[in-house]
C-alpha cells in the first residue's frame, strides 16, 4: 500500500479484513472533509458510561465489530440503541451488546456517539460502488428507512465535481425536501454536493468495493454522517 492509503484501510488490510468498523469508516470520511458525529469506541461497559458522560446525553450506543455490518438487525435488535438519557441506560445497553457478542463468539466493542437531531435536516444516502462494467459509481438519494421504500436515487460515474454532484441531487424526486418543503428550512445542498463528490473520489482512489453513508443528515448549515459502511476490494 502506498503512503497515501488512509490509516483505517491500512489497519483493515493488516488485520486481513475487508470490512471496516463504523468508527474506521467515519475516520475515513473525516479524512476527506465529511463531518461525522462525535464518538468513542469502548472496550467495556464502564468505558461506555465514561464516554457518554463526556459526550453528553442523550447518546446512541452501537455494537462495533467488523463482523457486524447491519447493526440494527443484529442479535434481535440490541445492536443499536438511540436516545439513551443516563448512565444506567448506557451501562445496560453496553452489557447487552457484550453479552450478545460473547454468545455469538464475536470480538466486539461498543461505539458511543452523540445523538443527532434528525428533525434538524433531511436524511439522505450517499454511496459508492465499483461496478464491474462501469467502474467507480457514486449515488445519492433519500436515506434512512426510506432508501428501500422509495428507491429514489441518482447515479454518476466517478469521479465527479461538485457541479455534477449537484445536478445528480437535483434529479431526485425528493429534491423538494432538500430545497425547503412547505416552509421548512432548505438543506445545505452545496455541502451535500461536496460530500457526494468526496465519496466518489474515495471510491476512485482507494481499494473500495462498496461505501454507504446512510444516513447522512443534510441540515441547513452542512451535512453530518451518522453511519458508515465500507467494504474493501478483494486482494
Amino acid at each position: 500500500m502506498s503512503d497515501s492509503t488512509p490509516a483505517p484501510i491500512v489497519a483493515a488490510r493488516e488485520d486481513g479484513r475487508r470490512t471496516l468498523t463504523e468508527a474506521e469508516g467515519k475516520r475515513l470520511l473525516a479524512s476527506v472533509g465529511i463531518e461525522t458525529t462525535r464518538f468513542t469506541v469502548c472496550p467495556d461497559a464502564d468505558a461506555a458510561v465514561e464516554a457518554a458522560d463526556e459526550i453528553g446525553y442523550p447518546v446512541v450506543v452501537k455494537v462495533s465489530s467488523p463482523a457486524v455490518t447491519h447493526k440494527s438487525e443484529w442479535a434481535g435488535g440490541v445492536g443499536v440503541a438511540v436516545g439513551l438519557d443516563d448512565a444506567a441506560a448506557v451501562r445496560s445497553t453496553a452489557t447487552e451488546i457484550f453479552d450478545a457478542a460473547a454468545e455469538r463468539d464475536i470480538d466486539a466493542e461498543v461505539l458511543v456517539e452523540e445523538a443527532a437531531d434528525l428533525d434538524a435536516g433531511t436524511e439522505v444516502i450517499v454511496g459508492g460502488v465499483r461496478d464491474p462494467s462501469f467502474g467507480p459509481v457514486v449515488l445519492t438519494g433519500l436515506g434512512g428507512v426510506f432508501t428501500e421504500i422509495f428507491e429514489d436515487t441518482s447515479h454518476r460515474i466517478a469521479p465527479i465535481d461538485r457541479a455534477e454532484a449537484r445536478s445528480a441531487i437535483e434529479e431526485l424526486q425528493a429534491v423538494e425536501l432538500l430545497e425547503g418543503y412547505r416552509g421548512s428550512d432548505p438543506a445545505d445542498v452545496d455541502a451535500l454536493a461536496a460530500a457526494v463528490a468526496a465519496v466518489g473520489d474515495l471510491v476512485v482512489e482507494q481499494p473500495i468495493a462498496e461505501l454507504d453513508v446512510n444516513p447522512l443528515l443534510a441540515a441547513t448549515d452542512g451535512v453530518i454522517a451518522l453511519d458508515a459502511l465500507v467494504v474493501l476490494e478483494e486482494r
